[in-house]
């Protein structure tokens, strides 16, 4: 099984060194692909140097979703992993992400940082993560405890059986609402978590929430 693992980045020269590090020690058969989302501090100069991933440019910051669309289209693998170029999420966890896929019970698998104790986040960002999870479950059926996690695993053919719209931090919410409305097989394991703080380079903001909870509801009803 090949592992198509997307990496969008912008501005993360100080964690994507390591980030990339851990993702190759993980022993699978596997593409790396980063999208630079038209970084300014050093991290696209350092990725033209890297010779094992494939690396898209962006001409402009459109966003993390727009970022994933653009990977997507030179997706070779047979499973997607969606990483982020900080420290938050440790790669190790790979193994445990997809077993459910090789297993043949699920086509979609989120690695949720929820299942056992708090993880150390801010209050504020921990209420709106018990919101938006509590939210898919009431709307789409099917019990769903991080909605927003990063660790998104999909089969390649579940993921490009949408056409997705999103921009930027919308991509949690769209591709969890039209998944689970088109009835793909679900499943969650329990993940570690690092969070880091603004100052730190974290770039959700508020009206991400936002439009997190309109997009939820939009694509109950819409396709």
């Amino acid at each position: 099984m090949k592992l198509s693992i997307i990496i969008p980045a912008y501005n993360e020269i100080d964690t994507i060194p390591e980030v990339l590090d851990r993702v190759r020690a993980e022993n699978f058969d596997k593409e790396i692909i980063v999208v630079d989302d038209c970084s300014t501090d050093g991290t696209r100069e350092f990725l033209r140097k890297q010779q094992d991933i494939k690396l898209i440019e962006h001409e402009h910051n459109f966003g993390k979703g727009a970022s994933i669309k653009t990977a997507l289209e030179h997706v070779t693998g047979d499973v997607v992993i969606i990483q982020d170029a900080d420290l938050e999420y440790d790669p190790a966890d790979y193994p445990k992400l997809i077993q459910p896929i090789i297993d043949g019970k699920a086509d979609i698998v989120y690695g949720t940082r929820f299942a056992g104790r708090k993880p150390n986040m801010r209050l504020a960002n921990y209420i709106a993560n018990k919101l938006f999870a509590w939210l898919a479950t009431v709307l789409y059926g099917i019990r769903v405890t991080d909605e927003a996690t990063c660790y998104k695993v999909f089969r390649t053919e579940a993921i490009k059986s949408i056409q997705l719209n999103c921009k930027r931090f919308d991509f949690c919410p769209e591709v969890t609402a039209r998944l689970l409305k088109r009835g793909w097989r679900y499943a969650e394991v329990p993940i570690s978590y690092q969070a880091r703080t603004y100052g730190q380079g974290k770039k959700i903001k508020w009206f991400d929430g936002v439009q997190c909870i309109w997009t939820l509801l939009k694509y109950r009803f819409t396709g």
